[in-house]
């Protein structure tokens, strides 16, 4: 019997560990932490969003870069195929209004729980408390209370994650040994993540925290609906996510970005034109705004602030603003705050079952490989995938050299 060990205890890792074991081999499982699927349980503590119910076709174009081997890994595991397995692990599941997929206890603990149980069941061995801390001429290297160990398997599976939330484990410790194996990777850079404004005082005094709803967003990345909130910083949320790595990019090549958003989605230029133009000309800009628009509270002062004097006293120039009001971002948030970070592996540096082409017999999934998505379900449906494509690449591996 063959045996694997997997560096790395999020769903990436125990996707590969059930693939494995369910295959007859022996799987050892290491993570740094006392506990497996740290950042899973935080990400689900509130509602666990498992996957996305849009069409499959629309579903592949969240993610980038489209790698051939990550359009593969999520072709063999579709959303729908996530939701099967997710019921047969105990963890029905329910498609929220914004066609997101949740398990209808909401939280990841149950699923997790029964997770584990399976893999208890199927023999895993688990070893928490295992920070791996290089390659060794035996294998693996790991730094435990007891002192330093050493590990040898027929073939090796990291997912390790990316750089966001280090408390919880993903602090990318593993970059400089696999750049030492020759391995190419990216810079990692926050992803779904906020956006410094330099907001005012008063402002921040009176608006940090207010959800901005009911607006739409616009950039690079296309055109969604949604929400964001404001903080103290500048703005985070859903749509803010949506288009995080677009604007970070923008940031990146030309050192300004604006998030454009639509305040009154639900009205033409044409009709706000003529609601704006009936207001009397004396009214202050916060009543024509209410009376014309439906704006107040912080749609109103958003308003206010980003457009200019002269648009303020248009019809015209004022409805067209609404429609189109930038946001001028300052600086992207540390990527310790972002939800994913993009970045890692490059896809060039694996073969198409997903091993390092610098060392035979180790494979990689999950984060630390150089792709992204919003959040929304494409994160987890994203490392689930490239996790079974990987474990499915080791049985090739051992079975044919």
């Amino acid at each position: 019997m063959a045996n694997v060990a997997i560096v790395g205890g999020g769903p990436a890792g125990l996707m590969v560990a059930e693939v494995l074991a369910k295959a007859g081999l022996h799987v050892t499982l290491y993570d740094g932490m006392p506990s497996l699927a740290r950042k899973l349980l935080l990400a689900g503590k509130s509602g666990l969003n498992l996957t996305h119910s849009e069409p499959y076709e629309r579903f592949v174009t969240r993610f980038r870069p489209n790698a051939s081997p990550l359009m593969a890994a999520l072709d063999a595991f579709r959303p729908n195929d996530l939701v099967a397995w997710a019921d047969a692990l105990g963890a029905e599941t329910f498609v929220g209004s914004s066609g997101r997929v949740f398990p209808k206890a909401m939280k990841a603990s149950p699923l997790l729980r029964a997770w584990l149980r399976q893999l208890a069941g199927l023999g895993v061995t688990v070893e928490t408390r295992h920070r791996w801390t290089g390659f060794s001429a035996q294998g693996l290297r790991f730094e435990t209370p007891n002192g330093v160990t050493e590990a040898t398997a027929d073939a090796a599976l990291f997912a390790l994650g990316g750089a966001s939330w280090p408390r919880l484990g993903s602090n990318a410790a593993w970059l400089d040994p696999f750049r030492a194996l020759g391995v190419d990777v990216a810079d990692l850079k926050p992803a779904n993540v906020g956006f410094d404004v330099d907001w005012d005082t008063l402002f921040i005094e009176r608006f940090a925290g207010a959800p901005v709803k009911s607006v739409t967003a616009s950039s690079d990345a296309g055109t969604t609906h949604g929400e964001f909130v404001v903080t103290r910083h500048g703005i985070e949320g859903s749509l803010v996510y949506a288009h995080s790595a677009a604007l970070r990019d923008r940031l990146d090549r030309h050192g300004r970005a604006d998030f454009v958003i639509d305040l009154v989605p639900g009205r033409t230029v044409e009709r706000l034109v003529r609601d704006l133009a009936r207001q009397e000309t004396k009214a202050s800009f916060s009543n024509r705004l209410r009376k014309g628009a439906g704006l107040d509270g912080v749609k109103a002062t958003l308003a206010r602030l980003f457009s200019s004097e002269e648009e303020r006293r248009d019809p015209q120039k004022l409805a067209a603003r609404l429609k189109a009001l930038p946001i001028p971002l300052a600086r992207i948030r540390p990527i310790e705050e972002a939800i994913s970070s993009a970045g890692g592996i490059r896809f060039s540096s694996i073969d198409d079952r997903f091993m390092l082409k610098a060392r035979p017999g180790t494979f990689v999934a999950g984060e630390m490989l150089d792709w992204e998505a919003p959040t929304g379900g494409y994160l987890l449906t994203g490392c689930l995938a490239t996790g079974r494509a990987a474990a499915r690449g080791i049985l090739d591996w051992l079975n044919n050299g």
